[in-house]
């Protein structure tokens, strides 16, 4: 019998039979990985057992490469603020939904986990859409294609940066790019932090992180519905210096 106990963040679950279900989580040390919950659609146990909850996870199996079963004791609950929110729930759900679909199954990614478990702690502060931009620039990171912004990929400077490249993913200044202007894509302000983001700079963010994430992670596939109601959210309420939906 092959068992170990680790943090997790569950991201989702399916029903399995009539009465278990079948629980994805992100674990800090073994990485995305599911495992059946026996009496998991049960009342006792549903509600500790919603995406973005924070687990002690134990996991058992007869051979490393079964399903095997997990028992798991909530640690940390989503908080009210998010739930009552519907903005902030499909930043929540996006994230899970994200994590399920980009990570390799069991590969241990304990900066992403980190990286996951700030940005629950972040999503009922009123910079939450900020965090959530910067949450898919760090997923892209952690992955192997990391951006980089602070200075033009051309020139060396920090001033004036405009665009980014769709194909390094680099900085370009105004002037560098003046004459690519309608190939490259739009320089998130949001990713600077010089003020408050607003919802089109958050938008804006995320229009260059959905790019490469479609590029080099998803190859096609499509996003979690509930990102797309984010946007649709932000792109609603683009006030000047408010992120908030």
């Amino acid at each position: 019998m092959i068992e170990w106990s680790d943090t997790a963040i569950l991201l989702g679950r399916r029903r399995h039979g009539e009465t278990d279900v079948i629980v994805t989580a992100l674990t800090r040390e073994h990485g995305r990985h599911a495992g059946l919950v026996r009496g998991g659609v049960s009342r006792k146990q549903r509600g500790g057992l919603e995406p973005g909850t924070v687990v002690t996870a134990n996991w058992r199996a007869r051979l490393e490469d079964h399903l095997g079963s997990f028992t798991c004791e909530a640690r940390h609950s989503v908080s009210p603020e998010i739930i009552a929110d519907a903005g902030r729930l499909a930043g929540l759900v996006a994230t899970c939904g994200l994590l399920e679909m980009v990570l390799p199954e069991r590969e241990p990614h304990p900066d992403l986990y980190d990286l996951t478990a700030d940005l629950l702690g972040r999503l009922a502060g009123d910079d939450w859409a900020a965090c959530y931009a910067d949450f898919e620039r760090g997923v892209l990171e952690a992955l192997g294609f990391g951006l980089h912004l602070d200075v033009c990929a051309a020139t060396g400077t920090a001033e004036d940066l405009r665009y980014v490249s769709p194909k390094s993913g680099c900085a370009v200044s105004g002037a560098a790019g003046a004459a690519y202007a309608d190939r490259l894509l739009r320089f998130p302000e949001i990713f600077r932090r010089t003020k408050p983001g607003s919802g089109a700079d958050v938008v804006a963010g995320l229009d260059v992180t959905g790019y490469f994430l479609q590029r080099h992670v998803l190859e096609g596939k499509p996003f979690p519905e509930a990102r797309a109601r984010l946007i649709d959210r932000l792109s609603r309420r683009m006030n000047d210096g408010d992120a908030g939906v």
